[in-house]
């Protein structure tokens, strides 16, 4: 099974923050490997220009343990009560890759509970492409749950196999 993954690195980190622990990158595709064969490993990721000391070290070893990047600039929204978001919406360039890549694997596993993310699955299913998604209970859209089914691992339930050791703090 030739598998592709396809990491929201905003998503993921929120969901990681909800979670209250951490997840090694390194561990997370080892966890995939068990599945078949990963062809390809994304991670995608708005990046504050120039990066902070603390990202560009996460981002060089996402790179070591395997993971390409995507990245985009982060953009400065004003709320409507006058506060500042940062934030960089790459979900566009996540289903682009997963099509534009389609005849390069034939799983894709998506870490993101987006509910963005709906019609893109339904759309791979119908090309005959499996999936799985990667996320948990509270941080995962009701639709992407929905369109899942069986393809869903709560992370919760492969904590001990996920978690990031206390010393990569």
């Amino acid at each position: 099974m030739r598998i592709s993954v396809f990491v929201d690195g905003a998503n993921f980190y929120y969901m990681q923050r909800k979670l209250g622990w951490w997840i090694d990158p390194k561990k997370l595709l080892d966890f995939i490997k068990l599945k078949g064969e990963i062809v390809d490993a994304v991670y995608y990721v708005g990046v504050e220009a120039p990066p902070e000391a603390q990202q560009q070290r996460f981002l060089d070893f996402l790179g070591y343990v395997g993971f390409s990047l995507e990245t985009k600039g982060l953009k400065t929204i004003i709320q409507d009560d006058g506060s500042e978001k940062r934030k960089a919406n790459l979900d566009i360039e996540i289903v682009l890759d997963m099509f534009n890549t389609i005849d390069n694997y034939d799983m894709a596993v998506l870490v993101s509970g987006d509910g963005d993310f709906e019609r893109p699955l339904k759309l791979l299913k119908a090309r005959g492409k499996k999936f799985l998604i990667l996320s948990t209970p509270g941080f995962i859209a009701k639709e992407l749950r929905e369109v899942a089914g069986m393809h869903y691992i709560d992370v919760q339930s492969v904590k001990d196999q996920l978690l990031r050791d206390k010393e990569a703090d």
